[in-house]
């Protein structure tokens, strides 16, 4: 009986003891050799936050840590041939639903792929060629200095591209996009933050921009471009000029020389020319549009504003100009709703100068000379 008692204690001893080795340690370092072009695979069921650098040795070396507020079960496994390593979260038992918070600093050969399935958790590279690929579920997607081609989702987070050669695609649903300094055929898009671009260069040596937003001559490695599904653009300097797209909402760009491109779908558009100008083209499907510009400078004038019959149809053109006026007197059917036409024309400054065209539907349109 006492025999049969300790063999079972000492069973059930041996399972714990099993159980325990496959928990994770509070900190952790492995080291792999490994082939330079191998892949560095990340399959994080817990999720986990990576930061991947690039060296000019011939391994893979896997620093980790495991918060103390992490929930109990969490467990960090390996699996590395020399062509690669697997790095892996996972939960032990049932504990899935519960916090996690695991950090990896990774250090691989400067030619490597990157594979990322996570369930969570921000994901950085520095100075890597190869390709990336894959999504996390929530968090910061971040790149530096790499080259290659990347396919990278996140759910939710932002992401920063710099001073990279890459193709590809990046993508957020709920967060800022920033690509500067960056050449090659990607494009950064998101469904609910800004997308800004500075410098992006494509294979063909044009200038990028982002989404929507559309390409033109006058844009420069220095241009403010920004493109959002929706939401406010609120620009203080453009010195190079300011190429901006909104889905939804109302646009401020402060002191933009050279030109101004600026739509939105619905919402306000207020802008400030400084310097001697350029083209400026502002649209809005629904709301007012306000320009301020330096006095004494030529333009070639073209105002027009839409109302569907709705509206208040009260609406007006202001400027300290002297432009020939018209009011359509038939209702338009082409356009969907059906609407009338407030239109403006006519040259200053002696004309043959920059173009300004500002378009809205039901809303006003002013300018102001001097500010």
């Amino acid at each position: 009986m006492f025999s049969t008692l300790r063999l079972a204690t000492a069973v059930i001893g041996l399972l714990a003891l099993g159980a325990s080795a496959a928990i994770a340690e509070p900190a952790g370092t492995r080291k792999f050799d490994v082939a330079s072009g191998g892949t560095l695979t990340l399959k994080l069921d817990a999720g986990g936050s990576v930061s991947v650098t690039g060296t000019g040795g011939s391994s893979v070396v896997v620093e980790y840590t495991v918060g103390s507020d992490t929930s109990p079960g969490v467990k960090v496994d390996f699996d590395a041939t020399r062509n690669g390593v697997t790095v892996m979260t996972n939960y032990a038992g049932r504990s899935h639903q519960l916090n996690s918070n695991v950090e990896f600093h990774i250090a691989v050969p400067k030619d490597f792929n990157i594979k990322l399935d996570s369930k969570g958790g921000g994901f950085e590279v520095d100075g890597v060629d190869g390709t990336f690929s894959g999504k996390t579920m929530g968090g910061q997607l971040v790149l530096n200095k790499v080259r290659g081609e990347a396919t990278l989702t996140t759910m939710g987070g932002e992401i920063r591209v710099t001073e990279s050669e890459l193709d590809g695609a990046l993508k957020t649903m709920g967060g800022v996009v920033l690509f500067e300094n960056v050449i090659g055929d990607v494009t950064g898009s998101s469904m609910g933050g800004n997308v800004r671009y500075k410098n992006v260069q494509r294979r063909n040596g044009k200038l990028s921009s982002p989404a929507r937003t559309g390409d033109h001559d006058e844009i420069t490695a220095e241009t403010v471009q920004v493109s959002t599904m929706g939401g406010t653009i609120d620009i203080e300097d453009a010195p190079e000029g300011a190429n901006l797209h909104t889905m939804g909402g109302n646009i401020s760009v402060s002191n933009a020389k050279r030109f101004v491109r600026a739509k939105t779908l619905g919402g306000d558009i207020e802008a400030t020319v400084v310097g001697s100008g350029g083209d400026i083209s502002l649209t809005s499907l629904s709301g007012d549009i306000i320009l301020h510009v330096p006095a004494g400078l030529a333009f070639d004038i073209e105002l027009q504003i839409a109302y569907t019959k709705g509206s208040s149809k009260s609406y007006e053109i202001d400027t300290p100009f002297k432009l020939a006026q018209s009011t359509t007197s038939e209702w338009d059917y082409g356009h969907g709703s059906p609407r009338k036409y407030i239109r403006a024309s006519g040259s200053v400054g002696g004309g043959g100068g920059h173009k300004l065209k500002i378009e809205t539907m039901n809303g006003n349109i002013r300018i102001a000379e001097g500010r």
